[in-house]
């Protein structure tokens, strides 16, 4: 078997693994998903997939399209199961986040449209980072290490390590692990719910 796809299998089996308890806590209203982070991780998650399949990312394409699919899921889910904790500033980062992507749509440059597909996503983690900080328990963070183990796998199964390919699941894993950091940084000093 071709070490990439095995790669790409193995991470598309642990992303998809990381949804199940995500899932789980979001139905037992203990997971809260932020609906604005979602929208804007659909609409970025879906442009650095066709850009992977631009890019020539083979097998490790396959995954970002597999997690797109779930991605669309969460969103969906997040209409009734979401947050209730949106703020002013929250709309803010969605509204901003909406106007890069319509600059980015216009820009016609693979490169330049990763780069800012890529910021555009980490705006994305913004409501949740603020949302995290103040709720640190409404977030799985087990199903958000087993997403950056699953990015650490598509970038392996990638068939052309690029800047094109790889700047979007860099970027993506960066800000899981700051997304990490803040809800068990904040969890010895917020009481968990019951």
């Amino acid at each position: 078997m071709d070490i990439k796809l095995l790669f790409a299998i193995v991470g598309i089996v642990i992303g998809v693994g990381s949804f199940v308890p995500y899932l789980r806590d979001v139905f037992s209203f203990k997971t809260r998903p932020h609906i604005y982070s979602w929208l804007i991780w659909l609409i970025t998650e879906g442009t650095a997939t066709l850009g992977a399949w631009y890019g020539g990312g083979g097998y490790g394409a396959i995954n970002l399209t597999v997690m797109c699919v779930f991605i669309f899921g969460v969103f969906v889910i997040s209409l009734k199961y979401g947050t209730k904790n949106i703020t002013t500033f929250d709309t803010i980062v969605l509204v901003m986040a909406m106007l890069a992507i319509l600059a980015w749509w216009g820009l016609h440059q693979p490169l330049l449209s990763i780069i800012m597909v890529s910021a555009i996503d980490v705006i994305g983690y913004v409501p949740s980072f603020r949302k995290s900080f103040q709720e640190p328990w409404s977030e799985t963070v087990v199903a958000w290490v087993g997403f950056v183990v699953a990015n650490m796998f598509a970038l392996l199964a990638l068939s052309q390590h690029n800047f094109l390919t790889m700047t979007y699941l860099i970027s993506i894993s960066s800000a899981n692990v700051v997304l990490i950091l803040v809800c068990l940084a904040r969890r010895p000093f917020i009481k968990k719910p019951n």
